[in-house]
């Protein structure tokens, strides 16, 4: 079965940005994700990367590239993400001390879960939580 195993996930979301180069340097130092690959177009836009948390990737780019994907999304606005961490609370410290926007500080949840939201530098929100969904095998 695709994305069940060998470290490839099923499902990755994609982003595009104005300033696709300002959101990896958002993501990887205030949100703790992993640059995994950034391929710049020859105008110096992000034509794709990959960066990486918790055993997910999410894949972006920039925006006004005229690609196939750019221009499905022209009018698409923001997305919301969540990622799973451990530790929900050295997460959101992280994020607050690289001048993240925090939109909900760390709270716990009826169903069992502590998360925190933030926006991103173009206003994607990213939730970072311990709730993971459990796929049935």
């Amino acid at each position: 079965m695709t994305g069940t195993g060998g470290g490839r996930p099923g499902i990755s979301p994609t982003v595009l940005y104005k300033d696709a180069k300002a959101a990896i340097r958002q993501l990887t130092e205030a949100f703790g994700f992993t640059e995994l690959a950034v391929y710049e177009g020859q105008d110096g836009s992000v034509a794709h990367a990959e960066l990486t948390q918790s055993g997910g990737v999410v894949m972006l780019g920039s925006k006004g590239t005229g690609s196939a994907f750019d221009t499905a999304m022209k009018d698409a606005g923001p997305v919301g993400v969540y990622v799973v961490v451990d530790d929900v609370d050295a997460h959101h410290r992280r994020a607050v001390e690289h001048g993240a926007e925090i939109l909900m500080p760390p709270t716990d949840q009826d169903y069992g879960s502590r998360d925190y939201m933030a926006q991103d530098v173009e206003g994607n929100v990213w939730s970072f939580g311990t709730y993971q969904p459990s796929v049935p095998g």
